[in-house]
């Protein structure tokens, strides 16, 4: 599997040389959320998670491949850590451990054997509160379950707490692994400083055979056409990792992510566009 790590700097390169960087505009299309039907409803009123997807759990708490990545490791789910529910909110915590090694979460909607929810097409979003901080990486993505030829990645949102002010989207179509070359894009996107924080925002991304949307609180941010390898079923993924190739020194200790849900929607016949 690639190495986020990497990623991120090949991200960082394509974005410098250019110059993705936009702030949102009046002019935004919204999303119609009416034209659509809810199939995946996680108002983490309570968890269901397991650390592989033992008894079939909604989640499991590391990626599908077992490929961990940044500076904290991805930790089976204990008694109130890294995961606790509280009215409604999911908050994974990233803490140091009396070892000096930092451990946080994740989770992804699929086990290891493709098991879980996925779904071809769609609005996938979540709604989150972000930590403040330097080193914070927390990030909102979506996966293609087949993997034997190529990986399909979505990132809806990546965020480093050192540029408060901004956060950045992008995908990916891993192909080196199988001898092929990999295909990556991606656009940052402004934002009040320290605002992601501060507030609760929704994050989403619509995937349909002509064109991918990227949306912030619903309004339009970024689009391409969506690629070929896009037509297969993902399944989101929600972590707070730490570094991103960059100082995790000053992180606070704990930092938390705040995630209010995760919903995935499918357009209704009559909620199909032209």
């Amino acid at each position: 599997m690639h190495c986020r790590f990497t990623k991120i700097f090949i991200l960082l390169i394509a974005l410098g040389s250019s110059g993705f960087l936009a702030q949102p505009s009046a002019a935004q299309d919204q999303i119609n959320i009416d034209a659509f039907q809810m199939t995946f409803e996680e108002n983490f009123d309570n968890l269901d998670v397991s650390a592989w997807g033992e008894n079939g759990s909604r989640w499991i708490a590391h990626t599908p491949w077992n490929g961990d990545f940044g500076d904290a490791r991805f930790t089976d789910p204990a008694d109130g850590f890294p995961f606790t529910v509280d009215s409604g909110i999911l908050r994974i915590e990233a803490r140091k451990g009396s070892d000096g090694n930092w451990r946080s979460g994740l989770l992804a909607s699929t086990n290891a054997k493709g098991q879980g929810f996925s779904q071809q097409f769609g609005y996938f979003e979540a709604r989150m509160k972000l930590p403040p901080g330097k080193g914070v990486w927390p990030a909102f993505w979506l996966i293609g379950i087949d993997r034997s030829k190529y990986t399909a990645e979505i990132d809806v949102m990546e965020y480093y707490g050192r540029v408060p002010y901004e956060f950045s989207s992008g995908y990916h179509i891993w192909r080196q692994s199988q001898g092929g070359e990999n295909t990556t894009d991606g656009h940052w996107t402004t934002v009040e400083d320290g605002t992601l924080s501060n507030e609760y925002h929704t994050y989403g991304v619509e995937i349909s055979p002509e064109k991918t949307i990227i949306y912030l609180d619903r309004k339009s941010i970024w689009s391409f056409e969506t690629p070929q390898e896009f037509h297969t079923p993902f399944y989101p993924l929600v972590n707070l990792a730490l570094g991103s190739g960059w100082p995790i020194d000053e992180t606070p200790d704990p930092s938390f992510l705040l995630v209010d849900y995760i919903h995935v929607y499918q357009r209704t016949p009559s909620g199909s566009k032209d």
